[in-house]
């Protein structure tokens, strides 16, 4: 398709999804894949097939027909890869006024929404029912990615459906995110107990290896994942429910398979098997994705190897091949920007999910709040390590004992734009530090580390306030919902369902127990760290 058409293709496409696939959600439980029952039984796929659609649909890398790049922009990058603070469009999109100055944008924001129930939930319950009796390792790894695919969506919004997904009798009722959350600590607990089971029988079944596009196809790997996962969500909790958090790492404690911890572990979703990057397409070819503010001001002010391996210099030759992003919220109409830093992601880069370097950050705030016998120091060092592992980059110890903190912003077109910095912790870590101090240190590098998974980096921003963020420079939410230095806490439910189905609607809002808008704090989103 020519690039002068992609826009007037993706409006049509937008006006598609707030009529065709937003309302009712009763009209979810209608599988619309496309995969045949005689799909199923070729070339022996059996479950395997559903399982690759779930894989590919977490990043929504799975082509339902229609295309994925574009569901992947509206899903992911113009909403959690810019409020993370990782990226931002180069163009003037809707006149410049959009997610980014928080006029949110229903079409974009329900694309999370629409696609999950629409083509990934229904594989999941099916590919539960299918294995729940007679194939033990496929249903534990079907909880698995459920846990994985839906801790995303309720992370958007708050109250999700979940528990009651095609359960008409109970007419569809939502789940408040407690709920969820406490449901998904369940589901791990059936993976767990089913995935040991089977390894303890077959120690050496590798069946499921070829339909493997996340992991390396050993169950053990699988069980590694289902406990890091419920590290990630356990920590989530952290401000909210500390008994709870605790009580789940106590769990991890009584397994044998560990965490991920090399820089060879982790999740992602692998371009191997012919399956492309839809982030890759969006900046090579769409020329959409450049570097953001935040990135900038800390990467260059670290002076973090990393920014090399992540972005790509200014193409603009009055910039000297330097690194340079944009700030969020400036409603800028042209296209000036056009020769910033676009990212390094291309169409054959890995899509990650979760990683060994996210892991230990994880392990170093257990142990900074008291939950572990672990030393917080050493699993921050570790976190870096194994992402300068990771990106293969170099000068890690020097890096580790560096004082620099983040440079302020100076915009390369409008100095209005330009702001001090917010992030004033350097990578040192110092033992007199406060507690605060210290988990400032943890997710900023977290932050640095989990890139470009913005979803991820925009629910732990959220929970804990870090890395400190630039604010909006213009602020459009509608009636002012969005506070300005709050900045966006999660995204609306579609429309459409208002007026298409007013009941489960009011049932969403009830459970989220706030208005319906992007200033409205989820549950695990306290606002403080509540550190002792």
């Amino acid at each position: 398709m020519k690039k002068k058409y992609i826009y007037l293709y993706l409006i049509g496409l937008l006006l598609l999804l707030s009529v065709a696939c937003t309302g009712n959600f009763r009209d979810y439980n209608t599988d619309l894949s496309g995969i045949t029952d005689d799909d199923l039984i070729i070339d022996d796929n059996g479950y395997g097939i559903r399982i690759g659609i779930i894989q590919q649909g977490i990043y929504f890398n799975y082509d339902f027909g229609k295309g994925k790049n574009w569901p992947f922009q509206l899903i992911q990058n113009l909403n959690a890869d810019m409020f993370s603070g990782y990226m931002h469009d180069g163009k003037p999109l809707n006149g410049g006024s959009h997610n980014s100055d928080y006029n949110m944008q229903d079409g974009w924001n329900s694309a999370m929404w629409t696609h999950m129930y629409s083509y990934i939930f229904p594989q999941i319950y099916q590919s539960e029912n299918a294995t729940r009796n007679t194939q033990p390792a496929l249903f534990a790894i079907t909880k698995i990615l459920k846990v994985e695919a839906m801790h995303r969506v309720t992370d958007y919004y708050g109250p999700i459906i979940y528990k009651n997904f095609a359960n008409a009798a109970e007419h569809y009722r939502p789940d408040t995110q407690k709920d969820v959350y406490y449901e998904f600590f369940n589901e791990l607990d059936s993976a767990v107990v089913a995935l040991t089971g089977y390894i303890e029988e077959n120690p050496d079944a590798n069946g499921f290896a070829r339909f493997d596009i996340l992991l390396d196809g050993k169950y053990s790997s699988w069980m590694k994942f289902a406990n890091s996962l419920r590290l990630r969500l356990a920590m989530r909790l952290a401000s909210v429910a500390p008994g709870k958090a605790q009580t789940e790492i106590a769990k991890i404690k009584e397994n044998d398979y560990g965490f991920f911890e090399m820089v060879t572990e982790g999740a992602s979703v692998s371009t191997q098997s012919g399956y492309t990057n839809p982030l890759g397409e969006l900046n090579l070819v769409w020329n959409e994705t450049y570097m953001s503010a935040p990135m900038e001001s800390i990467l260059t002010g670290y002076n973090d190897p990393r920014l090399k391996a992540y972005f790509s210099p200014c193409t603009d030759a009055e910039l000297n091949k330097g690194y340079r992003g944009i700030r969020q919220g400036t409603c800028f109409a042209h296209n000036h920007y056009a020769g910033l830093s676009k990212l390094s992601v291309t169409q054959s880069t890995n899509a990650p999910l979760m990683t060994a370097s996210e892991i230990w950050f994880l392990r170093a705030e257990a142990a900074l709040r008291g939950w572990t016998d672990e030393d917080e120091e050493i699993c921050y060092r570790n976190g870096v390590i194994t992402s300068f592992q990771q990106w293969g980059v170099y000068g890690v110890e020097d890096y580790l004992q560096s004082e620099l903190t983040a440079s302020d912003f100076i915009d390369t077109y409008d100095e209005e734009n330009n702001i001090e910095a917010r992030c004033k912790v350097s990578p040192r870590w110092n033992r007199q530090d406060d507690k605060e101090t210290k988990l400032e240190k943890i997710i900023t590098q977290k932050w640095i580390a989990m890139f470009p998974e913005g979803c991820e980096a925009w629910a732990e921003q959220r929970r804990t306030g870090y890395p400190r963020l630039f604010p909006v420079r213009f602020n459009h939410s509608k009636n002012g919902c969005i506070d300005t230095e709050i900045m966006v806490r999660r995204l609306n439910f579609p429309g459409t369902l208002q007026t298409e189905d007013p009941e489960q609607y009011l049932a969403l809002v009830e459970a989220l127990n706030g208005e319906d808008h992007g200033g409205t704090r989820l549950w695990w989103d306290t606002g403080n760290n509540n550190l002792e």
